[in-house]
């Protein structure tokens, strides 16, 4: 087990439930509009925030998302550790930084000096493209093996000045080397670590590689804290992170769905109803499985133990719960029909 931080009022590691995290893409310097997506990021679930600081002037932004939200923010510094020592100063939860890359060890221990006074924990994060010149020429390439002793080699920095207080991230764009990473460090050390893929890429292939990556690790017990990347809107990240954690049974908060691919036998218009009951229960608390099923084969019998369910038939479709059928409804009332009873759960 790793050990544990805390992250504002998040613990991360220790056996601390897996946390969602996403990253704002808003300029820095809209602040209006930095602070208005990340109201609506932790409105849809999300647990940690990070928001780039590329220069002081963003300072003003850590001021102002500690003033509106209620989750704990994260500031992703690089090159200049004087950002790192102001976003300290204006209350930011957790900082994110590489050690190798804001200068000498005095900076170093400037930044470590302001954390510890304030009892922030430091990220660092590393990736294939990140990499010292020295683990690079040694390894030959972004390897696996490279991106673990960059990431233990920060940590030793900070180990310099007795600072302890570290989550590591060693992201790769292969899921392949970002998983044997992972791996590698979980067993060289005992911090908590942060999940994710890096420049997964869009919606499609960003949920295919981070939910083999990530996926993989955590059912695995290898993550603490994880965010899935994608190129879309970061709120897809909170939906996409926490239907992954509800898939693999780390997560039993809200509606789990099943639903069968459709065949031969089916004569609804299954994939639209699927989607519609998915997008409008997104949001349910309630903690029931729902199947939508293309017909009675795969209705009652094989979803059977769903809490409740739709089964098509030629125009219409049964409602059943728990295997028992309890109405007969028109397809055009069946979604509607269905969010009345679980209204009633």
């Amino acid at each position: 087990m790793t050990r544990q931080v805390r992250v504002g009022k998040v613990l991360i590691g220790g056996g601390a439930d897996i946390s969602i995290q996403s990253m704002l893409n808003v300029p820095a310097e809209d602040i209006e509009g930095s602070v208005e997506q990340a109201k609506s990021l932790e409105r849809a679930g999300c647990q940690i925030i990070r928001a780039a600081a590329p220069d002081l002037s963003a300072v003003p932004l850590i001021y102002a998302l500690k003033q509106a939200l209620e989750i704990p923010v994260v500031a992703d510094i690089h090159f200049d550790y004087r950002i790192a020592i102001e976003c300290a100063e204006a209350g930011v939860d957790k900082i994110r930084i590489n050690p190798g890359n804001i200068g000498s060890e005095s900076r170093v221990k400037a930044v470590v000096k302001a954390c510890r006074a304030r009892n922030i924990p430091i990220r660092i994060g590393v990736n294939s493209g990140s990499l010292e010149k020295h683990i690079l020429a040694k390894h030959g390439a972004p390897t696996a093996e490279a991106l673990c002793e960059s990431a233990l080699y920060h940590a030793s920095l900070l180990q310099k000045f007795d600072f302890t207080d570290i989550v590591l991230s060693m992201k790769s764009s292969s899921v392949k080397t970002m998983i044997d990473a992972y791996e590698l460090a979980s067993k060289s050390c005992d911090y908590p670590l942060h999940l994710g893929v890096t420049e997964a890429g869009t919606e499609r292939m960003g949920l295919i590689k981070s939910s083999a990556g990530i996926g993989s690790l955590l059912l695995h017990g290898i993550g603490d804290t994880i965010r899935i990347s994608l190129t879309a809107d970061p709120i897809k990240e909170i939906y996409a992170a926490k239907d992954l954690l509800k898939a693999i049974g780390l997560r039993r908060e809200g509606v789990t769905f099943v639903s069968c691919p459709s065949c031969g036998r089916t004569k609804i218009d299954l994939i639209s109803l699927a989607n519609e009951a998915e997008e409008r229960l997104r949001d349910c608390k309630k903690n029931i499985k729902v199947a939508i099923m293309g017909c009675v084969v795969n209705g009652p019998g094989e979803a059977r133990e769903a809490d409740i369910g739709i089964a098509g038939g030629k125009g219409e479709g049964l409602i059943f719960k728990k295997g028992e059928i309890i109405k007969k409804v028109p397809e055009g009332r069946l979604i509607s029909e269905l969010l009345k009873e679980i209204e009633k759960m």
